[in-house]
């Protein structure tokens, strides 16, 4: 019988997170559900378990806190003995121009986008350094690939990312562990976007009911993204499949961005 997978999913339990902890399940891995909402988090390791007939764990963690990720970490491999898979998802966003940027705004966005993505990393590594390999995910944004107006620190924790992403595919080659980022584009229908439209209308002076249509139109294949493109690109570059390729920043942008 073949040895188990484990996936942490950091930021499992709602939306994006939600929908990534039920397609790996389906393709066989055990999940760590870890999220800031405890609550949340049992509910999708409840449906891990009952609906898609995986084993879970559910971690409440705030992913900025540095004894939080090294516990969440702990209470996996004490629970499944390895971790092969960490897809990093948690994520928010805040929108404003830079004149009215604050600075507690500024520092949330970077501390959850960028420096949380470095601890769930380095600790996890660990582990898949004495197990001898593993994959690191991160979600990342087409907003890492180009700048996002009125959305300065979204989009620098995001290009940020991708150097973080870059430099641990170089430190962890040598260990058999492969790092990349996912690029999604515009999804439409997620809690974040829905949250953002107030601002994005007023920065496009539009109607609020306009704003998807814009973002539709952007795109060359006119549709948003949606969670089970990304979900098809992560367990593809978690797959053997995708062996020779580390240090990318994959992008699942319907053509809106090409580099």
């Amino acid at each position: 019988m073949s040895e188990r997978k484990v996936a942490i999913v950091a930021g499992g339990g709602q939306s994006l997170g939600e929908t990534l902890c039920y397609r790996l399940a389906d393709e066989g891995y055990d999940i760590v559900v870890a999220d800031l909402n405890g609550e949340h988090a049992e509910s999708v390791a409840r449906t891990v378990e009952e609906q898609h007939r995986q084993k879970a764990l559910a971690v409440a963690v705030n992913f900025i806190h540095e004894n939080e990720v090294i516990e969440m970490v702990g209470k996996a491999t004490e629970a499944f003995g390895r971790i092969d898979l960490l897809v990093y998802v948690a994520g928010v966003a805040k929108s404003r121009k830079i004149t009215d940027f604050g600075l507690e705004d500024w520092n949330l966005t970077v501390d959850v986008n960028l420096t949380g993505y470095f601890l769930c990393a380095r600790e996890v590594s660990r582990v898949m350094i004495g197990q001898g390999g593993g994959n690191i995910i991160q979600i990342n944004s087409k907003s890492g690939k180009v700048g996002s107006k009125h959305n300065s620190a979204y989009s620098a924790s995001k290009f940020g990312g991708v150097g973080l992403t870059q430099s641990l595919a170089l430190d962890l080659a040598e260990h058999n562990i492969r790092v990349n980022s996912i690029m999604p584009g515009n999804l439409l229908n997620s809690p974040m976007f829905q949250s953002l439209i107030p601002q994005y209308a007023q920065k496009l002076g539009i109607k609020p009911e306009e704003v998807e249509q814009v973002y539709t139109d952007k795109v060359p294949l006119k549709r948003g993204c949606t969670y089970d493109d990304i979900a098809n690109a992560v367990i593809f570059y978690a797959s053997d499949k995708a062996s020779y390729m580390t240090g990318q920043s994959i992008n699942v942008t319907g053509g809106q961005v090409m580099h």
